[in-house]
């Protein structure tokens, strides 16, 4: 059994504390164009320093479009709003979608839900089934845009009617693709296995926006 003494725990603070202190140094500012609070709190735990700008744009995109290239047209779309009023810096940004197939293997989105019917709806659909999470980046300066995106699938047990109507009751996933957060009740209960990067599900594959960031990096 894991035993945290008080000094632990100070530990563990001043430990974030530094972390804190040593951001990244960028060649240019790097702007999050996202209000989302899982992809504030992985851009700063690995170290990025950013502003946070956001313009509200209509997440419409083809009904013909292929699922898994959904969240790089979206994320190429809400960086299309930046393109006249951009500085010199880099806007960051992104969007999750969650994909699910059925026995025929033709695939659909699971978008945020409407409400907390649909959300029933939703965790049902997902309950006892491995299905993907897609989520696409773009990074866009006055020079260049720069897209991708990262794919990981999860699987969930069978969940009961209690584990959803509590998970939506008590954690109100309404601006959650497919009605879950992976760090919530729901997913820590629920998740059986994961392929991918965590990250990636959370809402923001920062291995490759690390990646992609590396000729900004200022190694001192």
């Amino acid at each position: 059994m894991l035993k945290f003494t008080h000094q632990s725990i100070i530990s563990l603070n001043i430990r974030n504390y530094i972390q804190f202190l040593f951001f990244m140094k960028l060649n240019k500012a790097l702007t999050l164009a996202s209000n989302s609070p899982r992809r504030k709190e992985i851009l700063s735990l690995a170290g990025f320093s950013f502003d946070i700008k956001v313009i509200p744009t209509d997440e419409l995109f083809p009904q013909e479009m292929p699922a898994e290239l959904v969240p790089i047209y979206l994320a190429e779309a809400k960086a299309a709003c930046f393109s006249a009023i951009i500085q010199d810096e880099i806007i960051l940004c992104a969007d999750t979608v969650v994909i699910i197939s059925d026995d025929l293997g033709n695939k659909s989105l699971l978008n945020k839900p409407q409400d907390a019917e649909d959300a029933i709806k939703m965790l049902k659909s997902l309950s006892n089934q491995t299905h993907q999470v897609v989520t696409g980046v773009c990074l866009l300066t006055k020079e260049e845009k720069i897209s991708f995106s990262d794919t990981s699938w999860v699987s969930f047990k069978q969940l009961t009617d209690w584990e959803i109507e509590h998970y939506i009751a008590h954690y109100q996933p309404f601006d959650k693709a497919g009605s879950y957060g992976v760090q919530d009740f729901i997913g820590m209960i629920g998740i059986q296995k994961i392929e991918g990067s965590f990250y990636t599900i959370m809402g923001l594959p920062i291995h490759k926006v690390y990646e992609n960031l590396q000729k900004y990096i200022i190694h001192d």
